[in-house]
C-alpha cells in the first residue's frame, strides 16, 4: 500500500531534505519518526532534494508498507507531529495509487526567494538584506531569458550528479509584496522595499535558485546588463555566474502533480 505525507519544514536545523552520510535531514528524522509510531519499517522517497537551510510549504513524499497501517492515518500524523523536531509538522497523510511518485509524477515545481532592501529587524530568519540598490525593471528583464527549456548548467552546483542539466522553466518573475508586520502592524515602509522572486519549472537542478537570485542581483545592482543572462545560459559555466544567495530566504513554495 502507497501513502504520500504532505509536510512542511523551516530548513535551519536541517542539512537539507536528502539522507546524507553527516548533518541531520529532514527524511532522516520524518522516516524514524513514521517508523517508530507505525511499527513499519518505512522508507521515504520526496519530491526532491533542497539544500542545507532551505525551507519547504506542502512538501510532497510516498512510502510503502506490505498491507494496511496499523494505526489510522490521520492519528499517524498526530502522534508523530507530538515527536518531531519543532522545524517538520506533517499536515497529512493519504492512501495513494500505486502508481503515484513523490519525485517523477511531478509536473512542476516552484520556490520563492525572499529579500527586504533596507533593514528590519523581523525579517532577518526567511528573507535576505540585500542593501543594494536594485533596477528590478533589469531583473525582471534579465529574468525573461530564463523561460523555456535550457541548458542551466550555469546555475548548476558540482555533485549534483543529474543525467541532463536541462530544465524548462515557466515562470521567473521579481515582485513587490508587503510583509504582515507592515500591512498589519504598521511598520515604516516605501513600496519596492520587500521583493519575493517567483520561479517555476518541471525540475531544478543542485543549487540552482540560488545562483540565479544571485546572478539576477548582480544585473539589479548595474554590475551587468540583463542581455548577460542570455549569453550565460547559451555558454557560461558556473564560475561565470553570480554569486549564490543564503538558503535561508528561499521556499519550495508549490509542487504540481
Amino acid at each position: 500500500m502507497r501513502y504520500t505525507v504532505r509536510l512542511s519544514y523551516n530548513g535551519a536545523d536541517f542539512n537539507g531534505w536528502q539522507i546524507q552520510p553527516e548533518g541531520v535531514t529532514v527524511q532522516e528524522c520524518l522516516q524514524k519518526a513514521l517508523s517508530l509510531v507505525s511499527g513499519e519499517d518505512i522508507a521515504l522517497t520526496g519530491a526532491g532534494r533542497t539544500d542545507s537551510g532551505v525551507n519547504a510549504v506542502n512538501y510532497i513524499a510516498h512510502f510503502d508498507i506490505e498491507g494496511m497501517l496499523r494505526i489510522r492515518p490521520e492519528e499517524l500524523a498526530y502522534k508523530i507531529n507530538a515527536i518531531l523536531s519543532k522545524g517538520i509538522i506533517v499536515h497529512e497523510i493519504v492512501p495513494a495509487s500505486d502508481e503515484f511518485h513523490a519525485r517523477f509524477s511531478a509536473v512542476t515545481r516552484e520556490y520563492k526567494y525572499f529579500l527586504h532592501r533596507k533593514k528590519d529587524p523581523f525579517m532577518g530568519q526567511f528573507s535576505w538584506y540585500c542593501k543594494y540598490r536594485l533596477d528590478t525593471d533589469a531583473m525582471n528583464e534579465a529574468a525573461a531569458f530564463l523561460k523555456g527549456t535550457h541548458d542551466f548548467s550555469c546555475f548548476e552546483k558540482k555533485g549534483g550528479n543529474n543525467k541532463t542539466s536541462v530544465c524548462t522553466v515557466m515562470e521567473a518573475v521579481w515582485e513587490s509584496y508587503t510583509p504582515t508586520h507592515v500591512g498589519q502592524l504598521g511598520y515604516p515602509a516605501s513600496e519596492g522595499d520587500y521583493l519575493v522572486f517567483t520561479v517555476r519549472a518541471d525540475r531544478f537542478l543542485r543549487n540552482m535558485v540560488r545562483a540565479i537570485v544571485g546572478s539576477l542581483i548582480d544585473v539589479g545592482r548595474g554590475k551587468r546588463e540583463p542581455e548577460w543572462i542570455r549569453s550565460l545560459i547559451a555558454s557560461g559555466t558556473r564560475s561565470d555566474a553570480g554569486e549564490s544567495v543564503p538558503g535561508h530566504a528561499l521556499f519550495l513554495s508549490g509542487i504540481e502533480y
